[in-house]
């Protein structure tokens, strides 16, 4: 597998950013990967090349069709030096999964790991020592023939390109406040809502604005229907914990299949927590809380792992959780995924994948 993947050295490298200052996705490490795919050829020529700009023709069905799917996945180093990935065969299965919603053509999974697992290996030293950071890896597929038809591309180009992150709200566990969207709508069942594919992101950005102004830190999307369940917040999927058990909204074909949620269920069912998977109204997690019985609500997602929520706004009503103080799951998961993820503890599940 290892001789089909070229590499073209670089003639100088970056210099690498401050560690303290990193924040998102601002800087990029010294190589991406780059594979092409022509109908005739299937995907092809696959290579390790200079992080640079590309060339792309004006009328490339990217720009006017929006055939564009990508992952997000991390890199962690160790307290011993190493260099440990996330369930990354998650990732890539899920573009597939987004690939085919798209009608794009799937790629070889196995082909795939070598080649984030050859590029991480490749840009090590990008992957920063400083607590709360990592090396963020992003995988994407776009349409590239030139053509102004309506219909599935013929050509596409997938990448990877890597990024050193800081973490994605500053101080990792202090409560966000979340606005909860009841006049925008994110996806409905049937749609591109279970893809994770760049428009659904664009169509995000005016509530998210709109949340931001209000003083927001986030938006939780209700479903596009009745505007009344609970469905995923803009960067991660919800949990509400309500009288002892953990709820969060089933996949119901509008939602992100997090792997971070995954893994949370998992954990949380481990330690004899009940955990269900259902449609939840917004309502009744509003009178869940007038009763007392809300104690917390967090998020879940790769680039920020576990974030506990301190404030909803529920049309209008605020509602305070735990006292704006990070729960006891929350804590535990948050510090249970992370010790995984940083090769601290064992990892039972053998979710970690060595570079």
């Amino acid at each position: 597998m290892n001789k089909l993947i070229e590499r073209e050295k670089i003639t100088s490298k970056k210099e690498k950013p401050d560690p303290s200052s990193l924040g998102f996705g601002k800087y990029f490490t010294d190589y991406m990967f780059v594979m092409d795919y022509e109908e005739e050829k299937g995907w092809h020529h696959p290579r390790l090349t200079p992080y640079a700009p590309i060339m792309l023709d004006p009328s490339s069905s990217v720009f006017h069709y929006g055939q564009a799917v990508f992952e997000g996945l991390k890199a962690y180093r160790t307290e011993d030096g190493r260099v440990l990935l996330f369930r990354p065969e998650q990732n890539i299965k899920r573009l597939n999964r987004s690939c085919q919603r798209m009608s794009m053509p799937p790629l070889d999974e196995e082909l795939v790991l070598e080649a984030l697992t050859q590029l991480v290996e490749l840009e090590k030293e990008w992957v920063p020592r400083e607590k709360g950071t990592s090396l963020y890896i992003r995988p994407f597929v776009i349409a590239t023939e030139p053509s102004l038809g309506v219909k599935a591309s013929k050509n596409y180009t997938f990448m990877i390109v890597l990024s050193p992150v800081g973490s994605y709200y500053g101080d990792q566990l202090q409560p966000i406040n979340i606005y909860v969207e009841d006049e925008f709508v994110r996806a409905v069942n049937g749609g591109v809502g279970n893809a994770k594919t760049s428009g659904n992101y664009a169509a995000s950005l005016q509530a998210q604005q709109k949340a931001n102004e209000l003083g927001y830190d986030q938006v939780l999307w209700l479903d596009a229907i009745e505007k009344k369940y609970a469905e995923e917040v803009g960067s991660m999927n919800i949990f509400f914990v309500i009288n002892g058990e953990v709820v969060t909204p089933a996949l119901s074909g509008s939602i992100l299949s997090g792997i971070t949620r995954a893994s949370a269920i998992e954990l949380i069912r481990s330690w004899g927590i009940p955990v269900r998977e259902e449609k939840i109204s917004i309502d009744d997690i509003y009178a869940a809380s007038a009763r007392g019985e809300l104690t917390e609500v967090f998020g879940t997602g790769t680039a920020a792992v576990v974030t506990p929520v301190g404030e909803l706004n529920i049309h209008g009503r605020t509602v305070i959780v735990n006292d704006r103080q990070i729960g006891e799951i929350s804590k535990k998961l948050y510090q249970t995924i992370t010790d995984i993820q940083l090769g601290k503890v064992k990892d039972p599940f053998h979710w970690t994948v060595e570079v």
